[in-house]
């Protein structure tokens, strides 16, 4: 599947990146599906988490948002829509997708996926794909939005970044 990119921010600490997933939250909605791609340390658990803790945080909630990385899968109930954190870096094989449900969660929840090459031909069509990789400083990172023609994520993207990313800690 081929996603064009749509948006690339640039975020020099890790608080701009967690800046950016907070304005990324509230446009989630019931059957989108966010693939985070980036290599080992590139902060896609970083990018999860602050969205997830901003969902809640809008709900008046704060709990504990752990990686899925030996559980695979969390689980968030928002209300009127459940979240699942999937952390596919153990998947040997695109069918135990199956055996997460993960297939049906595509459908009736909010999903956001770390390492989905592992899905193979089973990543939606429709999915935001969120490309994370090294800035040119330490802490910095590019992040690329991308989506599949045809989607409605440019859209909803459009003003993301209309102000700027808020600065880190001085």
């Amino acid at each position: 599947m081929t996603f064009a990119p749509v948006l690339t921010v640039h975020a020099d600490t890790p608080a701009q990146t967690a800046d950016l997933a907070e304005r990324l939250a509230p446009r989630l909605r019931l059957g989108d599906v966010v693939l985070l791609r980036g290599g080992l340390g590139a902060g896609k658990s970083h990018f999860a988490r602050a969205l997830i803790k901003a969902r809640l945080a809008a709900l008046g909630r704060d709990e504990d948002v752990p990686s899925p990385t030996y559980t695979l899968v969390q689980s968030y109930d928002l209300d009127i829509v459940e979240l699942l954190h999937a952390d596919l870096y153990r998947l040997s094989d695109p069918q135990e997708v199956f055996e997460l449900g993960l297939d049906q969660a595509f459908d009736t929840a909010i999903c956001l996926i770390e390492w989905p090459e592992r899905l193979g031909d089973l990543s939606p069509r429709a999915a935001l794909e969120i490309m994370i990789s090294q800035g040119q400083q330490d802490e910095a990172r590019a992040i690329t939005f991308c989506c599949a023609d045809g989607s409605d994520w440019a859209a909803r993207l459009a003003d993301l970044v209309a102000r700027p990313v808020a600065p880190g800690p001085a």
